[in-house]
């Protein structure tokens, strides 16, 4: 594989795209700073084809980037391979506002061939490869310049393998009859929505410190208003006010602006600065949260009686058992919540009682909560064992 320099020109990036967009896919992988930001700073993007591969400079003065990010979004041709691609995915999303179609995810393909839930990047390389890679550069700054060989090296080393190990990965799949499993996920991955993330939502990212309608109201106000100052500033949101002390000020609201002076996690100058009085009006136009936005009480479980808890729980023994037997990982099969649902009675929209999930584990899961399933032991070993069921 030709392994190219950093490239830091539009006329280079063009004519790699143009060789890249003849492939039927392309390996991608980026490097990102967001410890000072609120939204993340791409720093290098790597790209890779069976046969050459490259690191782009994005930082580089007059770099036109379109003709990448037409490749990326817009060329439904070439399928776009990343591994535990959802910040690279959200980078190109906040640059382009689309996300990368059509898509493959190693690590969500890898739950499909055994090798766990989340495997690590570097385990999967070696586990495919025999090759242990290096990571001396993984603590690299990489918003400063000059980036030195080695560092570009570590980066493109990322795609050149993914290259490499994406079609074995595809035999695999084929030889276990498990490319399709995979794509739904890969589907909702692609999901623009996904990173869509609206103001007004952000409260429910947070510990809520009540359940009283006024206090999350003005919880909800307060977290928008953040996300808004974050935004434009461009910081952390932890950096314009702190979690818990957005949390206090929700239960404990200020009377006036004054008061923020005195509130513990804010400076003394937001008394009379223009920050505070733009935190004053969010407090001030806070509304109690309508009743069918109130959380519930046990998010977890929503609605299931103990019985139904009971048999929950049934369930995921099942799922255990069942995904070790396929060698696949369980949160590829199925999610709690839809677990809970069938345990609470639900049999309609569930993906686990439909296509292939149905085969593997929905009619088993079915069978148990009916009663037509039931667990055992034999020699000191948990099975499953069949009922018969009664005729009236």
């Amino acid at each position: 594989m030709q392994i190219h320099p950093l490239i830091t020109d539009s006329a280079t990036l063009a004519a790699l795209v143009d060789r890249l967009a003849q492939h039927p896919f392309v390996a991608v992988d980026t490097e990102f700073m967001r410890e000072n930001t609120y939204w993340p700073d791409l720093c290098l993007l790597q790209i890779a084809s069976p046969d050459e591969a490259a690191a782009i400079d994005p930082k580089a003065e007059g770099l036109d980037l379109q003709p990448l990010w037409d490749l990326l979004v817009n060329n439904e041709e070439v399928l776009k391979v990343f591994h535990a691609g959802g910040q690279d995915l959200e980078i190109v999303h906040n640059m382009t506002g689309k996300t990368p179609h059509p898509l493959f995810d190693t690590q969500i393909a890898a739950m499909a061939l055994g090798f766990g839930e989340q495997v690590g990047y570097s385990n999967l390389i070696e586990s495919m490869l025999g090759h242990t890679l290096d990571k001396g550069a993984r603590f690299t700054d990489w918003s400063r310049r000059p980036l030195d060989k080695r560092q570009i090296d570590y980066a493109i080393a990322d795609v050149t393998h993914l290259a490499t190990i994406f079609p074995r990965m595809v035999t695999k799949l084929k030889k276990t009859g498990r490319g399709q499993w995979l794509d739904e996920e890969m589907e909702r991955l692609a999901d623009p929505s996904s990173f869509a993330f609206e103001p007004e939502d952000a409260w429910k990212r947070l510990k809520l410190p009540s359940r009283n309608p006024a206090v999350l109201g003005r919880l909800k106000a307060i977290a928008a208003w953040r996300e808004v100052e974050a935004r434009g500033k461009n910081l952390p949101r932890g950096r314009i006010i702190k979690d818990d002390t957005l949390n206090d000020l929700a239960a404990h609201p200020p009377k006036t602006q004054d008061d923020l002076g005195r509130v513990r996690g804010l400076s003394a100058g937001w008394r009379n600065n223009d920050i505070g009085g733009r935190l004053m009006a969010a407090i001030g136009e806070a509304k109690p949260l309508d009743p069918e936005e109130m959380p519930d009480r046990e998010p977890r479980r929503p609605g299931l009686t103990k019985d139904a808890a009971l048999v929950s729980d049934l369930l995921k023994l099942l799922l255990k058992i069942r995904a070790k037997e396929a060698g696949v990982a369980a949160r590829l099969i199925a999610r709690s919540d839809e677990l809970e649902a069938l345990a609470a009675g639900v049999r309609r929209n569930l993906n686990i009682l439909a296509g292939w999930r149905y085969e593997e584990f929905g009619r088993d899961a079915l069978d148990l909560v009916e009663g037509r399933l039931a667990f055992a032991t034999e020699n000191g070993k948990l099975k499953m064992t069949r009922t018969l069921e009664i005729v009236e």
